[in-house]
């Protein structure tokens, strides 16, 4: 198997949009997105050399792009649950500054939540057997299962761009579904 390049000059042009595509459905922040893709571009230029050629140059970025992902995501949830306390005070012997910082309990479960994310589960495969058969498996594969777009196009017989087209059109479908069934 032949050893896989990079082309660094060619990343924005070649995969911008892939990779945009693909962060802003994980993340659902443009500005996030954008700032994601681009730390994975400067990432990829600051480990070329790291680059074995075994993967192509997509999947390496996409590696990198996950990886930043996830560290957003650790990033949310390290901050997430806390409370800062901070009190002045002052009295006859001393003064200052205390600050207490409080770390939610990891063992402190919200029922709720556990049970509007099962509810919303229920909603978005309810909502994806509504699609047609199709355009449901593309979705898919794309989204849940991470398929490949080439895999996919010759699964089907179809070009990217209708590919990408069949996606959009199952995301506006499903938001419809869901703002019917969900958000009432």
């Amino acid at each position: 198997m032949p050893k896989h390049e990079l082309n660094p000059n060619l990343w924005i042009d070649k995969y911008a949009d892939y990779l945009f595509n693909y962060t802003i459905t994980r993340v659902s922040d443009r500005e996030i997105a954008q700032d994601l893709v681009q730390e994975t571009f400067f990432a990829g230029l600051k480990s070329a050399t790291n680059f074995k050629g075994d993967a192509s140059e997509r999947t390496w970025l996409i590696s990198i792009l996950k990886r930043k992902i996830i560290d957003h995501y650790r990033k949310i949830n390290s901050n997430k649950g806390k409370a800062e306390i901070r009190i002045n005070y002052k009295d006859d012997e001393s003064e200052g500054d205390w600050l207490e910082e409080r770390v939610a309990d990891p063992f402190d479960k919200n029922a709720e939540g556990d049970i509007e994310n099962k509810e919303l589960g229920l909603a978005i495969h309810n909502c994806l057997e509504k699609l047609p058969q199709k355009q449901a498996n593309i979705f898919k594969m794309k989204t849940i299962q991470e398929f490949d777009t080439e895999a996919i196009c010759n699964e089907y017989g179809i070009t990217p761009s209708n590919l990408w087209v069949i996606i959009h059109r199952a995301r506006t479908s499903l938001a419809d579904c869901l703002k019917d069934s969900w958000y009432k």
